[in-house]
Parts: structure tokens; C-alpha cells; sequence
């Protein structure tokens, strides 16, 4: 029987509980066509997914098992898989197998006793004379100017033979990267990351045990989850999450996996997106036209139906707003307010996705069928009449 990571993770992670949030969330599978491991971002799925050889992991002592899978958490971590590289990859291919390495430096460094030797780690063989705890883009740096000058891991004769340049390698396989992307996807997997790193580090924090992450690196990745993401990539990320995906072989799309195998795969996504608009009292001229503002925008994205409410639907003013329109903000309503009355009136019809405008000045609705989202002002958020681990977002005029 070859090895199941699956089966062995909880036993090897239980001493590491914020690591074990990103062992929840991570997709894994066997496979034998890569040498050790591999992280990667399933586009149909929208999840992270570990891939391993399983003979690998069955010859590496426990230790070097929690090391390996330390070391696929730490790329997502520290957004190896999804941030802007230091040079144009278009015009310089070459050298991203130079920066693959300095990633691994990166990480390593937080676990060199923890990894099988064949990993490149700061201080120690070929990289003797780096030092440890530096970011990827120093290494990266300082492995530019050792390859340019042939010295260090890039001396010629490293590998025993005259005359031949040997340059080191990563410990697994980036080939499944999105560094440099800056499509749709990259920026959906960037706020799924984020959402991954902000749950790990509250557990931890509620629990006040962060296993084995060192006191420097617990600073940086606190720091890195208070960067403020822009609205509209969390509204593209809503609206691509809440999507039907239908998928159609195609011999037209290259399989990225299996060239001239298999036929790729072509989906096409249509996201079904309500929008609740309040329009009870609380919500004044002002506060309404900042919504309206916000939706114009929001129509440059995508088509969505406008459903107005205070207590009850106001059906008769219903629309569909196509998207690149623009419209003017209008009033239809000035009473209570009520959540349940859009909540319902949604769950009822066969949308993918349910936005609520308001000011959040009313108690927590009943559960949404589909996936839901509430914009608010950043005062109402900080004071909204309820709590809910739904995603919430700000806008301001």
C-alpha cells in the first residue's frame, strides 16, 4: 500500500496547529510524476492543492515529513504562489528557476533541521556564505550576482566535472505557480490566501499556541493580513466563487497537463448575482447615492439584479442592471427595515450569489441559500446592529 499523506497529516501536524488550519483547507493527491511535491491552485475548484509523490514522502523520517509539508505551507505564507516577481518574466524566463531557489532559501532558513538534505538552505553547502533569515528577493539578489560571477552554488566545477555550470534546485516542483499572473484567478486565489492566513493566525492566537513558528515570522504574517484589498477584487472574488462553471472538451485549448494527449477544457462562468438595495429611513439621500456610486462600478464587472427593500420587497422596482450601464440612484422606500424580506425573496428564485446594501441597522436575518455578502459604511460596519462571519465590506463616498 503506497503512502496516503492524507491519512498520516493529522499525526504528523498535531503539535502544529497553525499549520493545521492550511492542512484543512489544501486539496492533496498522490502523484508520481513529480519528484517530491508540488503546490498548486485548482482553477475548477478554487482550492490550493498539495501534490506528492508518495514515494518520496514514505523514505523521509516523520521529522522530514513535518518539514516538507512546512515547507508547501510556508510558499502559500509567504504568497510565493501568487505575488509580483522581481523581474518581467515575459522578457526573462531564465531566470525564474533562479528565483524558485531563493524562495526556497526564504523558507528554509525558519526550518534547515527540520529538512532532508537535499533542500538548499542558507549557511549550509553550496550556500554556505548566505545568510539565514534574509527575504526571497535578497537571496534572489545575491544569486544573480554569485551565477554572474560563477562563484557559490554556481562555481563550475560544483559538480565535479570541468567546464560544466551545475546550478542548485528547488526542493519541489513551482511549476504550478501564479507568480506574475495578474488575471481574475491570481487575484481570487490572493483573497482566498489571505482568508487562510487571517484563520490560521486567529486560532492560533485564540488558543495562544503557534507551534513552531518563530516569534519574527508570526510578526511578518500578522502584518501581512492587515493590508487592505481592494473592493473590487473582493466583489471579482464573490462573483467568480458564487459562478456554475460548465466544462466542454475542447481540441482547440491545449491541455497544460498533457499536450496533444488530451483535449483541453473550456468553461464558461455566468454568475446569477442579486443585490439587495436598503431603502428603509435609517438609510439617508447621502448614504443611498454612495451606494448607487459604488454599484456604477460594480456594473463595469458584471450583470446583477437590483432587488430595493425596507421591511418588505419592493417588487415592482426590480431590475436588471446589464453590466456597463450606468444609472442614476432613486428612492422607492422609507420604512423599517428587515433582512428576512430579501433573504427570502432570494432563496426563492435561482441566483449563485446575494449582495445586501444597507447600513446594517436591523437584527441577522435568516440563513441565504446561496453565498452572501453585506456592503456597508465603514462606521456601520464597526457599529452594525449584528455580528456575522459573513464577508462584510466597506465603501465610503
Amino acid at each position: 500500500m503506497s503512502f496516503d499523506l492524507s491519512f498520516h497529516i493529522h499525526r504528523l501536524l498535531r503539535k502544529e496547529p497553525f499549520f493545521a488550519v492550511f492542512s484543512r483547507k489544501v486539496e492533496k493527491a498522490a502523484d508520481r510524476s513529480i519528484s517530491t511535491a508540488a503546490l498548486s491552485f485548482n482553477r475548477e475548484t478554487y482550492r490550493f492543492a498539495l501534490l506528492y509523490n508518495p514515494d518520496f514522502f514514505e523514505s523521509l523520517s516523520d521529522e522530514h515529513k513535518v518539514g516538507v509539508i512546512k515547507h508547501e505551507f510556508y510558499h502559500l505564507i509567504f504568497k510565493h504562489l501568487t505575488r509580483r516577481l522581481p523581474f518581467d518574466y515575459k522578457k526573462e524566463p531564465e531566470k525564474m528557476e533562479i528565483w524558485n531557489v531563493a524562495a526556497d532559501l526564504a523558507i528554509n532558513s525558519h526550518i534547515a533541521d527540520e529538512l532532508p538534505e537535499i533542500a538548499c538552505i542558507p549557511g549550509r553547502g553550496k550556500f554556505a556564505s548566505y545568510y539565514d533569515g534574509c527575504t526571497a528577493e535578497a537571496y534572489f539578489k545575491k544569486l544573480l550576482e554569485d551565477k554572474e560571477r560563477q562563484r557559490g552554488p554556481y562555481e563550475p566545477s560544483s559538480n565535479g566535472q570541468e567546464g560544466e555550470e551545475e546550478g542548485p534546485s528547488p526542493l519541489d516542483d513551482h511549476s504550478g505557480w501564479m507568480a506574475g499572473e495578474e488575471d481574475s484567478t491570481a487575484q481570487i486565489a490572493e483573497e482566498k490566501l489571505k482568508g487562510m492566513v487571517k484563520e490560521a493566525v486567529e486560532k492560533s492566537e485564540k488558543s495562544r499556541n503557534w507551534g513552531t513558528v518563530p516569534h519574527a515570522v508570526r510578526r511578518e504574517i500578522q502584518k501581512s493580513i492587515k493590508v487592505t484589498i481592494s473592493p473590487e477584487t473582493v466583489l471579482r472574488y464573490f462573483i467568480r466563487t458564487s459562478s456554475k462553471s460548465s466544462r466542454v472538451s475542447t481540441v482547440r485549448r491545449i491541455n497544460p497537463r498533457y499536450p496533444k494527449i488530451h483535449p483541453g477544457r473550456k468553461r464558461k462562468r455566468v454568475a446569477n448575482i442579486a443585490i439587495s438595495v436598503d431603502q428603509s429611513g435609517s438609510v439617508d439621500d447621502g448614504m443611498l447615492q454612495t451606494f448607487f456610486s459604488f454599484l456604477n462600478k460594480f456594473a463595469s464587472i458584471a450583470t446583477f439584479t437590483v432587488v430595493p427593500f425596507d421591511s418588505t420587497v419592493c417588487e415592482e422596482a426590480i431590475y436588471v442592471w446589464k453590466k456597463g450601464e450606468t444609472r442614476k440612484w432613486e428612492r422607492v422606500r422609507y420604512g423599517g427595515t428587515n433582512f428576512n424580506a430579501p433573504t427570502e425573496w432570494v432563496n426563492k428564485r435561482n441566483f449563485d450569489g446575494h449582495i445586501i446594501i444597507t447600513d446594517m441597522q436591523a437584527p441577522k436575518p435568516k440563513a441565504s441559500k446561496c453565498q452572501r455578502m453585506w456592503i456597508t459604511s465603514s462606521s456601520c460596519k464597526r457599529y452594525g446592529y449584528f455580528q456575522t462571519r459573513e464577508k462584510v465590506l466597506a465603501v465610503d463616498a
